[in-house]
C-alpha cells in the first residue's frame, strides 16, 4: 500500500512525503478526495480527524 495524497483543511496535522491538498472545508476535502482518488484509481480513507488519504492498495 502506497499514500498517494493527503486532504486536509488543517495544516497542523499533516506532514511528510506525499503531496498534500488543503481544503476550505470538509465538503471540499471530501470533492477533492473523490476526484483525485478516481484520477489515481486509488481508494480514498477518512481518517476521522479532518484528514483523508489516497492510498493505492
Amino acid at each position: 500500500m502506497r499514500i498517494l495524497a493527503v486532504i486536509t483543511s488543517d495544516s497542523s496535522k499533516v506532514g511528510g512525503g506525499a503531496p498534500i491538498f488543503f481544503a476550505q472545508n470538509q465538503e471540499e476535502a471530501e470533492t477533492l478526495g473523490a476526484m483525485v482518488s478516481a484520477i489515481f484509481g486509488a481508494a480514498v480513507h477518512d481518517l476521522n480527524n479532518g484528514v483523508l488519504i489516497i492510498v493505492k492498495h
